[in-house]
């Protein structure tokens, strides 16, 4: 297998100083889950400091490990100054020597499920390399670029952010050929003004040093003529839209939308594309329009692209459907907590009303909405009352805003943490049901999804 770097690459792209003769298959930030052959980049952060797993790393069979100063330690050392740096210095490495065609997206929702969908596009075509997991912030970018392997002719880069200006950072080390703006929407409301600030901070994506060859953004959103703007502005030479519209270029003309999946025609230069969708949902199928947008940009195949569609299935945590048991039956579990804000909320709302049997729903809080947050999370009883929600379970203390709102037939219950909630679940549960849990990270809810897995294989629900 050719090596992902040779000592004597790492050492000049981040001026360190350490032997040479190793080399590395991979690059890990973590010795939890470092495979045999990688470099282990030691980073400091909040809670941990990646020297201290040193012995860890190489007990793992680290090739080497990128540290801050000199160490003591089982195996070869790179030492820089500061190893975020070094990651960084690294990721410009491997950026500069790939002749991958290169994407970088973001926006408030869609980003992964985005994001792994070009990757299984973009894959039957030609070697495709795509940030694992949501690895979109000042680690996962510059990790995921560092880990572009020589001989990709794809690369797709997720970036994210929750502040201003973190966008702008990262994609000048990215530098990408193509950018792409799944959605913008109320996500992050409390570190911004308004949904526009927002939008101003996505549309950093734009300004990635030199101007990306084509901007692909969602002709339906409200903020769409600003993104427009700001990437006209940055130099960017060429706007291709996906929406509804008349007037975008990738054009939905009908959707029809099931329990199991859609099927989609869309329009592109008069030329129709008929496709199915392996994942349910209306905001799967602006996904898709987004996917088929970009692999025209990238100059890949779109019909090729459109055919791998109806192969997807839904990410843990963001729309994974589970079939467990319970009593003499089974329910359905839609599991989508691994993140939620305004318009994700609303969207798996959507898909729970798309499902056969009595559905419920379990929510936890949407973190980081500032002063807006009563009112946002309140505004959720619409959406559930159209999706014919019988039961709605909460929990935190901005979830009792919901419960308020909501008629009284449709409260299911109200707690104040996961694990309380979780009680109430399964005292209300039966068969046929269809359950969905969605939260924010920070709600916990993913607890619940681990244990009613855990107790309906041990055949206690």
């Amino acid at each position: 297998m050719t090596a992902l770097w040779e000592a004597s690459e790492v050492l000049a792209a981040t001026c360190g100083r350490g032997p040479g003769g190793w080399r590395a298959r991979g690059v890990s930030i973590d010795s939890r889950s470092l495979a045999r052959g990688d470099l282990f980049v030691a980073l400091r952060g909040p809670r941990h400091d990646g020297h201290a797993f040193l012995a860890d790393a190489f007990a793992r069979g680290a090739a080497a490990a990128l540290v801050a100063g000199a160490r003591d330690a089982a195996g070869p050392l790179v030492m820089v100054d500061d190893t975020q740096r070094g990651l960084e210095a690294l990721a410009r490495a491997a950026r500069a020597r790939s002749r991958a065609r290169i994407l970088a997206l973001t926006g408030s929702v869609g980003k992964t499920g985005t994001k792994e969908a070009l990757r299984r596009a973009l894959a039957a075509e030609a070697p495709t390399h795509a940030s694992a997991a949501s690895h979109n912030n000042h680690w996962g970018v510059p990790l995921s670029l560092a880990r572009l392997p020589r001989d990709a002719a794809y690369g797709i880069f997720e970036i994210g952010m929750n502040h201003a200006g973190e966008i702008r950072e990262l994609v000048a080390l990215v530098r990408p050929q193509v950018v792409l703006v799944t959605w913008v929407a109320g996500a992050h409301l409390a570190y911004f003004a308004d949904e526009r600030a927002i939008a101003e901070a996505k549309a950093e994506i734009f300004e990635a040093g030199e101007p990306p060859e084509c901007a692909v953004l969602p002709a339906d959103n409200p903020h769409f003529p600003l993104l427009v703007e700001r990437a006209i502005g940055a130099g960017v030479a060429r706007i291709l839209t996906f929406g509804g519209g008349a007037d975008a270029d990738w054009r939905l003309l009908a959707a029809e939308c099931g329990p199991d999946g859609s099927r989609v025609e869309a329009i592109r230069d008069g030329r129709s594309f008929q496709f199915t969708l392996g994942l349910p949902g209306r905001h799967w199928v602006t996904n898709a329009l987004a996917v088929l947008a970009a692999v025209e940009a990238l100059g890949g195949d779109p019909p090729a692209a459109a055919r791998s569609l109806s192969g997807l299935e839904p990410l843990t945590g963001r729309g994974r459907r589970e079939r467990l048991a319970i009593g003499d039956g089974s329910f359905l579990l839609l599991d989508e907590s691994y993140n939620a804000n305004p318009a994700s909320m609303r969207a798996a709302i959507a898909l729970l009303g798309l499902m056969p049997g009595r559905r419920l729903a379990a929510l936890g809080e949407m973190a980081e909405l500032g002063r807006e947050a009563p009112r946002l999370h309140a505004e959720l009883a619409g959406p559930l009352a159209e999706a014919g929600v019988a039961k709605v379970f909460t929990c935190g203390p901005l979830m009792a805003h919901l419960q308020a709102a909501l008629p009284a037939a449709c409260r299911g219950g109200h707690a104040e943490d996961a694990t309380a909630l979780r009680r109430l679940l399964r005292e209300t549960l039966r068969p046929g049901d269809v359950l969905l849990v969605k939260g924010s990270l920070a709600s916990g809810m993913g607890t619940i999804v681990e244990n009613l897995r855990a107790e309906a294989a041990e055949g206690r629900l």
